[in-house]
């Protein structure tokens, strides 16, 4: 799944440094920052849903989201302090049609759906790629399509075959669908047809992974497809796409399991968007607009 988050950083030849570093724990201390979505009253358009908001985040006048800020474009951390990026805005305009504003806690990936069931996020947001394991943990709010892509270095020096990838070196990053689901598919592949295993290289952020293919210490990565088109673009001509986009499935805003209500409130929040055309305008401010479904709903 995907998962699916990552920030590069460019300098001489190209050095990627983990700027998008969030907690390592559940525990640990965190940087935040707010939205400027108002407080007062839902913004116009579509159907007043404050009614539908949990006790504790109509009392807060705000939802705490937790998010891996390390995922551009769908979410990074900018001077290292302020969350951005397509789900950032796609979520602010989601908060703002329940009149209340986002704090944005960012945080390592796999840590994040297990902060929403103890309450230390009211809502996780990033890139969550939809499957039944998660849909059992929590309540999942399908908003947006993305796939799988390889990537390797430009020309593909190791000659890497995404379908015959044993004994080559792969990064990963952490608790996404590729790490969880599809290397493991693989790795049993290898081993029933005698062949090595696939060294896989698990980060906790994609931009290592992405670090790890630039400086050759890994022979190819695979992530959520917009994530690595933007890290071949980021990396001026270092990277290359390897062969086509595969599983696509849809990302999913991750709500408590025991709150129904507010994520079929949500649903109607994106169809609001939708109708006024704040949705599309929203994924294409972040070229990603080829990624926008139309049928929004709970645990699809």
């Amino acid at each position: 799944m995907s998962v699916l988050r990552r920030t590069l950083v460019l300098s001489g030849v190209l050095v990627l440094a983990a700027a998008g570093c969030g907690s390592n724990s559940l525990d640990n201390g965190s940087s935040s920052s707010s939205s400027s979505a108002p407080t007062s009253a839902p913004s116009s358009g579509g159907p007043d849903l404050s009614g539908a908001l949990p006790a504790k985040i109509k009392s807060a006048g705000k939802i705490v989201v937790g998010v891996d800020a390390s995922y551009p474009p769908n979410e990074s951390l900018q001077g290292g302090k302020t969350v951005v990026g397509m789900d950032v805005d796609l979520f602010n305009a989601v908060a703002q049609k329940f009149g209340v504003t986002v704090e944005w806690q960012p945080a390592s990936f796999d840590t994040i759906i297990t902060g929403v069931q103890g309450g230390k996020y009211d809502v996780g947001v990033s890139s969550f790629t939809i499957n039944d394991k998660r849909k059992q943990q929590v309540n999942m709010v399908s908003y947006f399509n993305a796939g799988t892509l390889w990537a390797t270095a430009k020309g593909n020096p190791k000659g890497i075959n995404a379908d015959d990838a044993c004994g080559k070196t792969v990064a990963v990053q952490k608790g996404t669908t590729q790490e969880q689901d599809d290397l493991p598919k693989r790795q049993a592949k290898c081993k029933a047809e005698g062949k090595p295993a696939i060294k896989t290289l698990p980060r906790d952020k994609q931009d290592q992974s992405t670090a790890d293919l630039v400086s050759g210490k890994a022979d190819a990565m695979l992530a959520d497809s917009p994530v690595v088109l933007y890290a071949i673009k980021q990396t001026n001509g270092k990277l290359e796409q390897l062969g086509d986009i595969y599983d696509a499935a849809p990302y999913g805003y991750v709500v408590p399991k025991a709150q129904t209500e507010f994520a079929a409130a949500i649903v109607q929040a994106l169809k609001a968007l939708q109708t006024e055309g704040t949705y599309k305008s929203t994924l294409a401010k972040w070229n990603n607009d080829s990624g926008a479904i139309s049928d929004f709903a709970v645990n699809p």
